[in-house]
């Protein structure tokens, strides 16, 4: 799957807060993404995130 940095990405669940957009700050085998609603931030492994995903929205796209 092509997640860059600078992504949103748009999951199947919401976070608690109720938003289901997430920037990705660092890829790797872990995921540092932050929660559009409530700003917080969350290191998940790849595999999850990868299985959770239901649209990636890129910014700008060149």
């Amino acid at each position: 799957m092509d997640v860059r940095v600078g992504d949103i990405l748009e999951m199947k669940k919401p976070h608690p807060c109720g938003s289901r957009q997430f920037d990705v700050l660092r890829v790797g085998m872990d995921f540092k993404i932050k929660c559009k609603g409530c700003g917080h931030e969350v290191m998940v492994a790849r595999v999850k995130i990868e299985k959770n995903i239901k649209k990636i929205i890129r910014e700008s796209e060149e």
